[in-house]
């Protein structure tokens, strides 16, 4: 899927035995750019997919760049749930910046574009914690981004050394169903959602 200036992908796979998945993945626009989370619902199966979509309700109806809000008003449609890992990125396109903040173990990355350097831009600090039963305190962390630099958000059904090695070739949708194929764990629900910045166009 695209959506100038940004474009993504998403590859989800539901626990080995179950039908429903307690992953879930929003990519949603706002005035200034894209806001993208990744939402994992404790456990799997049913429950987990109820919580999830409980936190995904809210990210879609009240999607703003204030993610601290946004954690917090995920906390309280979580209570009457089993909580949910959340983490959430928004991406300025005037101020060609990215904002990021987690609070549980949904992992995040950001690979540079540029092949003359680094290429691990940034990794998520996760707050523990989950939301529904308990926040830590948060704060947002803010990094440039230029045109080509990949996000990736994944979920703990993804081994964490995906991002060891990670080839940002090709679409997002082929990154996230590559991390897929490479690096999921078919003992939980998992997801890879993958976003390039590819700018303002004139």
């Amino acid at each position: 899927m695209s959506r100038e200036p940004v474009e993504w992908g998403v590859a989800a796979q539901c626990r080995r035995g179950e039908v429903t998945s307690g992953d879930l993945a929003i990519v949603t626009w706002l005035p200034d750019g894209p806001l993208v989370a990744a939402v994992d619902g404790l456990g799997h199966g049913h429950e987990a997919a109820r919580a999830a979509e409980a936190a995904g309700e809210v990210l879609r109806e009240c999607a703003n760049p204030d993610l601290v809000r946004l954690v917090e008003r995920c906390h309280g449609a979580l209570r009457h749930t089993r909580g949910a890992a959340i983490s959430l990125a928004f991406v300025s396109l005037l101020k060609s910046t990215m904002t990021w903040l987690g609070v549980g173990n949904v992992e995040g990355r950001v690979m540079s574009g540029d092949p003359s350097a680094t290429r691990l831009k940034g990794s998520l600090a996760l707050g523990s914690g989950v939301p529904g039963h308990e926040l830590p305190r948060m704060r947002t962390a803010t990094i440039d981004v230029r045109p080509g630099d990949v996000l990736v958000l994944a979920t703990d059904g993804i081994r964490t050394a995906f991002a060891d090695s990670l080839d940002t070739s090709g679409s997002p949708q082929a990154i996230s169903d590559r991390i897929m194929a490479g690096y999921r764990r078919p003992t939980d629900d998992a997801l890879v959602v993958a976003v390039r910045y590819l700018g303002l166009r004139p």
